[in-house]
């Protein structure tokens, strides 16, 4: 069955949905960070916003880096969004004192949440369980036995972590990283505070989170989830089932226009063979699981389930993604093998599926999802006629079966591509474009063919002079000694860039000169117009929806979710600059929900 036909009454009208990761929320009664009370009071504001479909990033538990996508866990839930206002709390005033100094200690007024208040947490947590008692709960026993394909590997796999203070379970010693059977039941016996803490802790979370989800469905909020494809070296899956995995390998992107190395994201990429041997069983408990709190799902980096980019473990870093391989190689086997995959989760699950299709996509991933009734991802400013106008889509030219978005989380938001981004080359490519030509010096071509007072942030804006193909190949060709044919990429990517801006101040209509800031005008014009394009679904990021407001303040290049390809402390930790409860209440709530109105979408 086809979702199609499985949810006809979900694609039966287009709908809005807002993207905003938990983290980046706070209320003035957090304790250092959105908790899933707060989650209640964002659901309260996307419902006011006119919006019917709240998006969350993974809401796995993150390991060192705080990554959402490099979990330790494809089940468990993130400690650090537990609500202790929603805790069996012992009348016990040190502890009270403890949870006042969270606030006092990681305020809540500056622009990154502080991940350092998880330890702290968990500490609280850890004094409240253990003034729990002996006597374990109806509720804790359930879930126990209703999670046991991963509760049990995870809480030993998290008490083993502990005792051996963060070290990687490859690093452990050998009877656990084999994971010997009797040298874990008595580890396991030893430290059975730990492991049932983290059992515990688990089960608040399970609770919590689905409560958050009843109260979404009460007020007609649909909340999407997100599945990472893939898992860390260092996770319980990985630790628990190395056979589902090629640890050979580590996954990432080929080179393209955007990352001229591709990327190296290091996770183990899996072994769908020794998956389809099981039954697809774990597959099937992860849809389980994630189906207690979303309504809908999103697949991240869905043509990995028909090919993906691998790279030998080995490899230098610094290489990045640049000599990996597709796996499977036969390109035969690659649609079989993503519908196989694509169907199973069709037929094991009740949430709606959507699939980020994002990057080089080969045709029959495109085809398959189209087939399935899976919605891909079409972020606005790569929606072009990349062959014949190179220029954009109009609203009525984007496919229907499409979540339509102005950025993502590792995207710039819309005003940063606009005034840093739009009308660019990446600087990377182009030296590695120059350096196959070596007639071509990237020093001598970047004075002659770009801008520099326009260019910025790794950022090639062409001169205006550059302004045919003939300009282009008449600095290219160095008088004569290169033959122009030998020129075509270089050609492609003036083609798909020169003058973007003053294309999309055209396609929207806006009046005068294009400017290169961008105004709330503009800001509004592209909003109106993401609204108004054919696909079904429409889900925008809350920093573009707060640009035009005022209330983002700095440069609009800082308020980037994620870089990818770096390890910061900016990364996933970005937070609106205001508490939910001003939020509610500030104008750019009602105009969101005029625009979103004006749209007809619900």
């Amino acid at each position: 069955m086809t979702q199609k036909i499985k949810f006809k009454e979900m694609l039966s009208h287009k709908k809005a949905g807002i993207l905003i990761p938990l983290f980046c929320i706070y209320s003035k009664k957090s304790f250092g960070i959105a908790d899933f009370q707060d989650l209640k009071l964002l659901i309260d504001w996307v419902k006011l916003t006119g919006h019917s479909i709240l998006q969350l990033l993974p809401m796995n538990e993150m390991g060192p880096v705080f990554c959402p996508y490099d979990a330790l866990s494809s089940f468990a839930l993130e400690p650090v969004y537990i609500s202790l206002r929603d805790l069996p709390m012992p009348k016990d005033k040190s502890l009270k004192r403890q949870i006042d100094n969270l606030k006092k200690n990681f305020p809540l007024d500056n622009g990154n949440c502080d991940y350092t208040v998880k330890e702290e947490k968990l500490r609280i947590l850890k004094e409240v369980f253990l003034m729990q008692g002996q006597e374990e709960p109806q509720g804790l026993l359930r879930f126990r036995e209703e999670n046991d394909y991963w509760l049990y590997g995870f809480s030993l796999f998290k008490a083993l972590k502990i005792r051996y203070n963060g070290l990687p379970w490859y690093d452990w010693p050998k009877e656990y990283k084999e994971r010997d059977r009797e040298s874990l039941e008595n580890f396991r016996r030893d430290n059975i505070e730990e492991v049932r803490f983290q059992e515990w802790v688990q089960w608040q979370l399970f609770e919590q989170f689905k409560d958050a989800k009843e109260y979404a469905g009460e007020k007609g909020i649909c909340l999407k989830g997100d599945l990472p494809i893939l898992v860390s070296r260092d996770s319980s899956d990985v630790w628990e089932h190395p056979e589902f995995f090629k640890l050979g390998l580590a996954a990432g992107a080929p080179p393209d226009m955007y990352c001229a190395l591709g990327q190296r994201w290091g996770m183990p990429t899996y072994d769908w063979g020794k998956i389809e041997e099981s039954g697809y069983a774990y597959l099937k408990e992860k849809l389980k699981y994630a189906g207690n709190f979303y309504d809908i799902l999103r697949i991240d980096h869905v043509v990995g389930l028909f090919r993906i980019w691998s790279i030998p473990y080995n490899e230098p870093l610094e290489n990045k993604g640049l000599n990996g391989f597709f796996d499977p190689g036969d390109e035969s086997l690659w649609g079989p093998h993503g519908r196989k995959i694509l169907q199973f989760m069709i037929d094991n699950c009740d949430m709606f599926l959507c699939a980020e299709d994002l990057g080089i996509i080969p045709l029959i991933c495109t085809e398959t999802l189209r087939d399935l009734g899976i919605p891909g991802n079409d972020v606005q400013r790569w929606v072009k006629d990349w062959n014949i106008r190179h220029d954009f889509l109009n609203k009525e030219e984007y496919r229907f079966l499409a979540v339509t978005m102005l950025s993502t989380h590792d995207t710039t938001n819309w005003a940063a591509w606009w005034e840093n981004e739009a009308g660019t080359v990446d600087e990377a490519l182009f030296i590695r474009k120059c350096s196959d030509h070596r007639a071509i010096g990237f020093e001598r071509m970047r004075e002659r063919l770009f801008n520099p007072a326009l260019s910025r942030h790794g950022r090639l804006r062409w001169r205006d002079e550059i302004d045919s193909v003939d300009k282009l190949l008449d600095e290219l060709s160095c008088a004569g000694s290169l033959p122009r044919e030998h020129l075509c990429d270089f050609v492609g990517l003036w083609k798909d860039s020169f003058h973007e801006k003053e294309k999309l101040w055209m396609l929207l209509a806006l009046p005068g000169v294009m400017r290169e800031k961008c105004t709330p005008e503009a800001m509004q014009a592209i909003l109106r117009f993401v609204l108004g394009v054919n696909s079904v679904f429409c889900i925008n990021n809350i920093f573009d929806w707060l640009y035009p407001s005022g209330i983002i303040k700095k440069d609009a290049y800082a308020y980037r979710i994620n870089t990818p390809g770096t390890v910061s402390r900016a990364n996933w930790s970005l937070r609106v600059p205001m508490p939910l409860e001003d939020l509610l209440k500030h104008q750019v709530t009602s105009d969101i929900r005029t625009m979103v109105s004006a749209s007809g979408r619900k």
